[in-house]
């Protein structure tokens, strides 16, 4: 069986032209201490996914040249906070998949938690894809001077700086807060992005609404300054950039996916051992001079590498809603303990790869401790069209804030559901 799933991941990574060796499931691990170069990468290559793979080789245009390194680190735990470990110990045996006329599946009996601490067959994949998008995050993660530094083909840089609100009002798991949010009715989470710089640009603004009906396809308004009107956006929008940037709507939420559940089918390929950095500084992720262009991965300062445990699905949109969708297929690589993919590999529709994705995430301090979730840098490289999206979520503010944090953050109140939650607060942008 194992040698199976094997063959079976090899084949549907066949488009990345460079080796795919590496066994659905590697034995052994890195030695900590270990420094992995461009003279010594394919000794281990075995533990890199094939994106990461195709950054060292310089398979396209860009490659992690002579000054890049990777210092490996010592395996560590990152577990959930205790209050998302007891609800999901209260209410993980209750949760059912109902699978709809249509095709699309939802979750039945969900309360909050994990959904599947042990996901296995029947649709076993897809229970990881919900574990992905149920995985523990504050009920208010946010940021002033968030934001993202752009690079196209010809060397051209520019960046921009965002105001990031994203909030959870049901399915909430922190402690001291109820499971339920009654500020917002009927919604279940909210996205809301604000541009602050460039100036030309300033007041741009994006809000997505997910609701608590699963059925209910989610929602995605634009302010646009220079009309002083909101937009609402057709559901094409998820395929759409996200302010010029190489990510979609779908693309990226604690973790490399952010498409709703309800619409994928998700495929497990097997279990992998993959280099992540899950603990990087979080400050100094803000800081560009200690990213290594073109591809603006990390000095060493900035934290050290681990070898993960992840399980590797293939999530596609439901045959009814695959035509005009943007990608063909997403390999997500989804950590065993944070549950979120830190690395994916996006497929065009003819199954070309298009993108490869790296968002490792962070520790952010919560109600309960530091916790592993939106904190830290990430990356996303269109390998067909050569251009990329490094984004810092702490910037000269201060560091990715929760929960409470979020009151006072440079004058503003990023706490108050109806400025930065709903459509209403879209009309307050340029009183």
């Amino acid at each position: 069986m194992r040698k199976v799933v094997g063959l079976l991941f090899a084949v549907l990574l066949i488009s990345v032209p460079i080796s795919t060796s590496w066994a659905a499931e590697s034995e052994g691990g890195i030695a900590p201490g270990t420094v992995i170069t461009e003279k010594n990468w394919e000794q281990y290559k075995q533990f890199m996914t094939p994106g990461l793979q195709a950054l060292w080789a310089g398979t396209y245009e860009w490659k992690l040249g002579p000054e890049f390194s990777m210092e490996i680190g010592p395996t560590r735990h990152y577990p959930a906070p205790p209050t998302y470990q007891k609800l999901t110990e209260q209410y993980a045996s209750q949760v059912k998949i109902e699978t709809l006329p249509d095709g699309r599946h939802i979750l039945q009996n969900y309360v909050a938690g994990l959904p599947f601490p042990n996901p296995q067959e029947p649709m076993k994949g897809w229970k990881i894809l919900a574990n992905d998008w149920y995985a523990y995050v504050p009920h208010i993660i946010c940021n002033d001077t968030s934001g993202q530094v752009f690079r196209d083909r010809m060397g051209n840089v520019t960046s921009n700086e965002i105001i990031i609100v994203l909030r959870i009002y049901d399915h909430i798991a922190d402690a001291g807060v109820p499971v339920s949010d009654p500020s917002q009715a009927g919604v279940y989470y909210t996205e809301y992005f604000e541009l602050t710089k460039p100036e030309q640009a300033r007041y741009t603004a994006v809000l997505t609404v997910y609701y608590r009906d699963q059925t209910r396809n989610e929602d995605t308004f634009l302010f646009v300054p220079a009309l002083r009107r909101t937009l609402r956006l057709s559901s094409a929008a998820r395929c759409s950039p996200v302010f010029g940037s190489d990510a979609t709507n779908d693309d990226t939420r604690h973790g490399a996916f952010n498409g709703n559940i309800t619409k994928f089918d998700a495929t497990w390929l097997g279990d992998a051992r993959v280099i992540a950095q899950p603990d990087p500084d979080v400050i100094k992720s803000g800081d560009m001079s200690q990213f290594i262009p073109p591809l603006y991965f990390p000095k060493p300062d900035i934290g050290k590498w681990e070898v993960r445990d992840v399980d590797v699905i293939d999530a596609r949109h439901i045959p009814s809603l695959r035509a005009g969708y943007c990608y063909g297929k997403r390999v997500l690589y989804c950590d065993k303990e944070s549950h979120n993919a830190k690395w994916a590999e996006l497929y065009d529709e003819n199954m070309k790869l298009w993108k490869i994705f790296y968002d490792p995430q962070g520790l952010v301090k919560t109600n309960e401790g530091n916790y592993w979730t939106n904190a830290g840098w990430g990356n996303i490289i269109d390998v067909q069209n050569i251009h990329e999206t490094f984004v810092h979520l702490s910037g000269p503010s201060g560091p990715f804030r929760a929960n409470a944090d979020c009151q006072n953050v440079s004058g503003l109140n990023l706490t108050d559901s109806g400025r930065y939650g709903s459509v209403r607060g879209l009309s307050e942008i340029m009183r």
